[in-house]
């Protein structure tokens, strides 16, 4: 049952705001590893001959690590805790960043790429199930912006980094240190924030979610007190309780609870399926994976092309912010709608600017300003997109699933966005080859796809309690997730959802 007496006795203390910021580098770097290949495409392609195909596997092939680690980072975290799973995190991440950007050949180059994948999976669990945990229920919803403005900063940073190495060098082929071309260097350079994440989360208290489950109350009631802001032992121990409460029924929730409608899963969860796999396939990682390479395609200097792309990323970091402001004044829903409407009139504009380029030397050049049309209608698509399906999803996987399935159903909801993810960053290279007029159409078409599927069949849970999703739902009260995205990507068996306060 859910207990809100103790909610008062909870403080924003500035310790708990530096433990969250810590945590929150975890999205730093799930920014920073996954965007930090976009400068490197054109000059891994030359480096080790690459078709289209082979191309676009060593971009995409850390979206199929990250599944991997995103479901161990759960038995991970539920066998050694969250502070030590933070740090195997990091450890990955430094040793595949050092590994990749000295790769010998495409095939090891692959290998690293996933195990990096491996560590941004980690990353991707990790960082909101600790924060989800640490935090006051009253407040959860404003430190849980500080996991999604450091995610956005780090792809921000991450296409910084690879501007300034390919300005220095002279190009991201060219060599800069030791005998080392930039693109190796923009690879390595990863190690660098993930070695600071593994140092400053040493420090970090583990989770008194964790403590408790594991019978170590005492040192949980401390966490409680210091970080979590608690100072009346009555609550404490309620807080305590309520954790232990919600392990035992986590417990009992199993796979088959997903089953029971007429194409297999119950229709909540299928439409959580779908919105993971459209917030993929209107193809915004294509802008952030592949930007660089896009607008060198249509006729821009490299160096112009590193400057769009920091310019697109300081636009998505805007519109996540104004997300953060209109999210719970507007609705989730409406929100959705006026987001696909965006995107679908920007990438119709893209695929329409695309059609019209001349094709010399075997590359597409747009003529006169189409060019500078096709760069507002792509930074209008990442405001779309930044505004709405991007954060706006994650909060309504949060809420929509009622008590008694939603561990499980948020890990196929999560599964299916890896694998959309992969699918499009996968295909993109050989459907730019095909005609980036192709490629932004089909974007265009999901979009419009997406306007028709939110209209039509996905509800409003702004405001709304758990349970209301779901007619089979459990009869108990929980906890809404107020304009938070915090428990999006925690695995099922990590048990991280934060307990009812």
């Amino acid at each position: 049952m859910a207990d809100t007496t103790h909610t008062a006795d909870e403080r924003v203390s500035s310790r708990l705001i530096g433990v969250v910021a810590t945590a929150a580098l975890g999205g730093f770097l799930f920014g920073f590893d996954s965007s930090i290949i976009n400068g490197t495409v054109e000059a891994i392609r030359d480096q080790f001959s690459l078709n289209a195909v082979v191309l676009g596997f060593v971009v995409s092939v850390a979206l199929l690590g990250a599944g991997v680690g995103a479901w161990t980072a759960g038995i991970c975290a539920d066998r050694i805790g969250r502070v030590k799973t933070m740090l195997v995190a990091a450890f990955i991440l430094f040793v595949s960043s050092v590994g990749a950007g000295l790769a010998f050949g495409v095939v090891d180059l692959i290998i690293w790429r996933f195990l990096g994948g491996v560590g941004i999976g980690f990353a991707s669990v990790i960082a909101p199930g600790y924060i989800a945990e640490v935090s006051p229920a009253k407040h959860r919803g404003t430190l849980a912006t500080m996991q999604q403005m450091a995610l956005v900063t780090g792809i921000f940073m991450a296409l910084l980094a690879s501007a300034w190495f390919a300005r220095i060098s002279g190009g991201a082929a060219e060599v800069l240190w030791f005998g080392l071309p930039a693109w190796r260097w923009m690879l390595m350079s990863a190690a660098v924030p993930s070695l600071i994440y593994g140092i400053l989360a040493i420090r970090l208290p583990e989770s008194p979610r964790f403590l408790a489950s594991r019978g170590r109350t005492d040192e949980a009631r401390t966490v409680l007190r210091e970080v979590v802001g608690m100072r009346q032992e009555v609550n404490i121990d309620a807080k305590i309780t309520s954790m232990l409460g919600t392990v035992k029924l986590e417990k009992r929730q199993k796979f088959s609870d997903l089953l029971g409608g007429r194409f297999g899963l119950l229709p909540l969860v299928w439409i959580g399926i779908l919105l993971s796999v459209f917030q993929q396939f209107v193809g915004i990682n294509v802008i952030f994976y592949y930007s660089t390479t896009l607008w060198q395609a249509v006729g821009f200097q490299e160096s112009d092309s590193f400057v769009i792309s920091v310019i697109t990323a300081v636009t998505n970091i805007v519109a996540t912010i104004i997300a953060i402001m209109l999210i719970d004044r507007v609705g989730r829903r409406r929100l959705l709608l006026i987001g696909a409407a965006i995107m679908t009139v920007s990438l119709a504009t893209m695929a329409l600017a695309f059609a019209q380029a001349d094709i010399i030397d075997g590359a597409p050049v747009l003529p006169g300003s189409w060019g500078p049309v096709a760069l507002v209608a792509a930074n209008l698509f990442v405001i779309g997109f930044g505004i709405s399906w991007g954060p706006t999803v994650w909060v309504l996987l949060g809420e929509m699933f009622p008590n008694h399935i939603r561990a499980y159903a948020l890990g196929v909801g999560g599964a299916a966005q890896w694998l959309a993810n992969f699918v499009v960053s996968a295909t993109f290279p050989s459907l730019a080859d095909a005609g980036l007029e192709l490629a932004y159409g089909l974007y265009g078409f999901f979009a419009l796809l997406s306007f028709v599927f939110v209209y039509f069949l996905v509800p409003e849970t702004n405001g709304k309690q758990l349970e209301a999703m779901g007619d089979d739902a459990p009869r108990e009260p929980a906890l809404p997730v107020p304009g938070s995205h915090i428990e999006d990507d925690v695995d099922p068996r990590m048990r991280t959802s934060p307990d009812p306060v």
